[in-house]
């Protein structure tokens, strides 16, 4: 299966709990931090809830 890499490009300060919940989730705890994840539905939906935090890096 295909992979995508998640990068974590804004700070999580005053982000609601969900979408802390969703970063630490993906793996991300830091800024520009990368992680590798199989290219599923449900990461492509967390990627999409968080989408003004990560960028996808290819």
């Amino acid at each position: 299966m295909a992979k995508i890499k998640v990068k974590q490009t804004r700070s999580r300060i005053n982000c609601p709990k969900d979408q802390k919940r969703t970063l630490d989730a993906l793996g991300l705890k830091k800024m520009n931090r990368v992680v590798e994840h199989e290219d599923t539905p449900a990461i492509r939906g967390m990627v999409n809830k968080v989408s003004h935090l990560v960028t996808i890096v290819e």
